[in-house]
């Protein structure tokens, strides 16, 4: 007869039952099961040890495949793994304890690389290239190309001896990691289709912070937030390809709320970037040109930002090369100086913002800019510029604007001019004036220019 008793005993008998047998599977299975229990794979207890002084790359390689034919994360107990040439399986989840489960290249090749993977995520790793030859294929400590889902999360990048985090044709996150001390840039992305880069510390690297490349001008769509980037050199040399926090090159990308500062050449640089935002990021210490938007580009938004300290402030220039259609507005420049990484062509250092064709500039402040607050135009190569709004103080000339023969239609109107010492408005040919000051006569019969309602004082 069953009673309440009865089932009561009899389900404990089955769960003693269930565990016994859960028990001898895992003694046949003892890595799989035991971990399929919590859900992942500990790396230890299929042969992967923490501390191993021999190289651990082929029992690394097994436990992966073993992971990815099972499709299930990897977890790596506290530690150091040294390992080399790691080729990873098309899905890939690999995770640490931040800051203590460390993988180290032990040289001869490369660290990991992964090629047309489905799905890689990587967390609370650290990853140690210890400064170690990498070889002529290998781009970056991580190597990972034509990923469709890639997350980056809470990891640690040191020691590369080319770039930190290389990636090539790449979708999904990069975020919350700290990457420091590669020999060339810090997280270098060419190709990527909605790539997220967020969060991120990049310190200390050799020839770059955040680099969102592409091959041929078209949809990239990556945007680089929250970053704090500092102390990017140029050891590469160069007049703007090394040295730069950020840098886009061909690709419509959003650079929002990221702090940069000490960056040999630009904090911010896009060049051939169509479709671009700079907007709202605080831009420290640079050696050369602050925010930039060159070449041949039509469409770039630079807004909101803080410039303190650099060569020149912001410039949205080269209509020579097609560069064209811009908002500069909101923006604070001040202290810059009159000297740059190289000799400076005219017309030299110092200028708080440039801009040339098919843009407007309003409600800026400029502050402490020794060459000139604010340059409209360079020879022929200005046009449909409107400047309103301004606020430029301690300049050594306020605003300067091209009368060369053949440059376009400026408006300056309504800006206020504060304690300049060579002029309040200029008119220029080249980099020599050729007019008194404009704010007091006008426009001085240059029929492109109108000059009104500015206030000097």
């Amino acid at each position: 007869m069953l009673n309440r008793r009865t089932l009561l005993a009899q389900t404990a008998g089955f769960a003693v039952m269930g565990l016994s047998l859960g028990k001898a599977a895992a003694k046949n299975l003892p890595g799989i099961e035991k971990a399929a229990m919590r859900g992942a794979i500990n790396a230890t207890e299929l042969g992967v040890r923490p501390g191993a002084l021999d190289d651990q790359s082929k029992a690394f390689t097994k436990l992966l495949r073993d992971a990815h034919d099972r499709d299930m994360p990897v977890f790596l107990s506290p530690g150091i793994y040294i390992v080399s040439n790691l080729s990873l399986p098309g899905r890939v989840r690999l995770s640490g304890v931040p800051g203590a489960s460390r993988i180290v290249y032990g040289g001869n090749g490369h660290l990991i690389m992964a090629e047309q993977a489905e799905h890689i995520e990587l967390s609370g790793l650290v990853f140690d290239g210890s400064n170690r030859w990498m070889g002529d294929y290998a781009q970056g400590l991580l190597d990972l190309r034509r990923i469709a889902h890639l997350v980056v999360d809470n990891c640690q990048l040191t020691g590369s001896g080319k770039h930190g985090l290389a990636l090539e044709h790449a979708s999904g996150r990069i975020e919350r990691s700290e990457i420091s001390g590669a020999a060339d840039a810090g997280i270098y992305s060419v190709e990527a289709d909605g790539l997220e880069i967020s969060g991120n510390s990049v310190s200390d690297c050799a020839n770059g912070g955040i680099l969102v490349h592409r091959w041929q001008a078209a949809e990239d769509g990556t945007i680089v937030s929250g970053n704090r980037i500092e102390r990017i050199q140029a050891r590469s040399g160069g007049t703007g390809q090394n040295g730069n926090g950020i840098n886009a090159f061909r690709g419509n990308v959003i650079i929002s709320g990221n702090i940069v500062s000490d960056c040999a050449f630009s904090a911010i640089r896009a060049n051939s970037s169509s479709n671009l935002q700079i907007t709202g990021n605080t831009c420290s210490r640079s050696g050369e040109t602050a925010v930039y938007s060159e070449f041949s580009f039509e469409g770039a938004i630079i807004g909101n930002n803080i410039v303190d300290g650099a060569a020149n402030g912001i410039s949205i220039v080269n209509f020579n090369e097609g560069g064209r259609m811009g908002v500069c507005s909101g923006n604070i420049v001040r202290n810059l100086a009159t000297s740059g990484p190289y000799p400076a062509d005219a017309p030299g250092f110092g200028v708080g913002i440039s801009v040339e064709a098919d843009t407007t500039v309003s409600g800026n402040v400029v502050e402490n800019a020794p060459l000139y607050g604010m340059q409209i135009g360079w020879g022929p190569f200005m046009r449909n510029v409107v400047a309103t709004g301004n606020v430029i103080r301690k300049a050594g000339t306020g605003i300067v604007v091209t009368v060369v023969e053949g440059a376009g239609t400026a408006i300056i109107s309504d800006n206020v001019i504060d304690g300049v010492q060579n002029g309040a408005i200029v008119g220029q040919r080249w980099a020599e004036p050729v007019t008194g000051d404009l704010a007091a006569s006008g426009n001085a019969g240059y029929a492109h220019l109108t000059v009104e309602r500015n206030h000097v004082s």
